[in-house]
């Protein structure tokens, strides 16, 4: 058994039971924050190349270190969306680059954890546990472990994907259930298992909890809750049905998505336009289906790691270190690439073949809880154990 899952008994199994959405490659889990903050983190699993997202294509000797991973500058053709004359952003993804210009999106370069080992799995788990050691717990749900629930709204919250991420495992409450391989339980099924548990005392009113659960999930996403989506739209599709719950007056307020296929070992150029492509309509997604709460709203972009400067023999990248984040929202202080630039040179990487990072994740994760969520210090320092050398981030949300 997997230690990061959590517990499922009868009742957690049930109510999962009705609140079920298939989506392959993606998943997404929910919880409670105070006020009206909406406030989402989205996971890359594989270590996205930040040089290839966010190109600094005015740096000297970018061309060379890179080869065929470096993209026309912008204004030529396939060239990529500039960022203010230094940076400039993949090609594929627009949607983002129009959040930039609306001042709804900020760019950290040379960011990472405080690991530095290139294994996916640990730095996943150091990425999700905000520790210095892998923890059975995620800092998002420690940050909101303290947060009582508000008057009138879904207990807790809901997840909804296959398994939950540890960025939300933890003391406060979250179910997770997904299916795979199939649509929606129908509502005869449904009507069926609640008729035959009807008379027992402890599944009879856990399955109507979990069918009210599941009428309320049906209510807000509409169709996208009962048809499964294609593999290159289940980012977009979950994203589209996270806003809408999030966008109730009594649903959840945080969200904590994932989203794979980064480790591009070969072949990057073109096996990164899928991923970016989703990446970029996902977000475009929750911008829409939050509507007005899109204000109120700002979403993490965060990966375990980056990856090497240097392109290798089979046109990809191998597991490095300083990599880049993206901040988006209509509460983001957005319009700006943010971060303390290193350097490409020979005597500015880190050893001797990785973007150095200058900004801890851990930075902008805390300077989102305490100015974003408004969530107290004890909170945020609950979340991050052990990490006063990385302070909370300044100026990463309108004032």
């Amino acid at each position: 058994m997997n230690a990061h899952l959590p517990s499922l008994g009868r009742r957690g199994l049930l109510l999962g039971l009705g609140a079920a959405i298939t989506l392959p490659r993606a998943r997404v889990a929910f919880a409670q924050a105070p006020g009206e903050a909406r406030f989402a983190v989205v996971v890359l699993r594989g270590g996205l190349d930040g040089l290839f997202a966010v190109q600094p294509y005015a740096e000297a000797g970018f061309g060379e270190l890179r080869g065929a991973l470096a993209l026309p500058e912008p204004g030529q053709e396939g060239g990529l969306l500039d960022l203010g004359g230094r940076f400039g952003l993949h090609p594929r993804m627009p949607q983002l680059h129009a959040m930039y210009a609306a001042n709804e999106a900020m760019i950290v370069h040379a960011v990472a954890g405080n690991w530095r080992t290139r294994s996916h799995f640990d730095a996943q788990d150091l990425l999700e546990s905000g520790a210095d050691q892998a923890l059975a717990s995620g800092w998002l749900n420690r940050a909101l472990s303290a947060v009582p629930a508000r008057r009138g709204a879904q207990p807790n919250g809901l997840a909804v994907g296959a398994d939950m991420p540890l960025l939300m495992r933890g003391p406060t409450q979250v179910g997770s259930y997904s299916r795979r391989g199939g649509g929606m339980p129908s509502p005869d099924l449904l009507a069926r298992i609640a008729d035959l548990n009807g008379g027992d005392p402890v599944t009879g009113p856990a399955i109507m909890e979990g069918l009210s659960a599941r009428g309320y999930a049906i209510s807000a996403l509409g169709a996208d809750a009962a048809v499964r989506p294609q593999p290159q739209g289940a980012f977009r599709a979950l994203a589209l049905a996270a806003g809408r719950l999030m966008a109730q007056p009594d649903g959840p307020r945080v969200a904590a998505f994932e989203l794979t296929g980064w480790d591009t070992h070969a072949q990057q150029v073109n096996r990164l336009n899928g991923p970016l492509t989703a990446l970029d309509d996902g977000l475009a997604a929750l911008k829409e289906s939050l509507g007005a709460a899109w204000t109120r709203t700002a979403v993490l972009v965060v990966t375990e790691f980056g990856r090497t400067v240097r392109i290798n023999g089979t046109g990809g990248t191998d597991h490095g270190t300083g990599g880049v984040a993206f901040l988006a929202g209509g509460a983001v202080a957005g319009g700006c690439v943010g971060g303390d630039w290193p350097g490409l040179s020979d005597g500015a990487l880190f050893q001797g073949r990785d973007l150095a990072p200058t900004t801890d994740i851990r930075s902008l994760a805390k300077g989102l809880l305490r100015d974003h969520l408004r969530l107290p210090s004890q909170a945020v320092a609950r979340a991050f154990p052990g990490s006063d050398a990385a302070a909370p981030a300044n100026g990463l949300v309108r004032a």
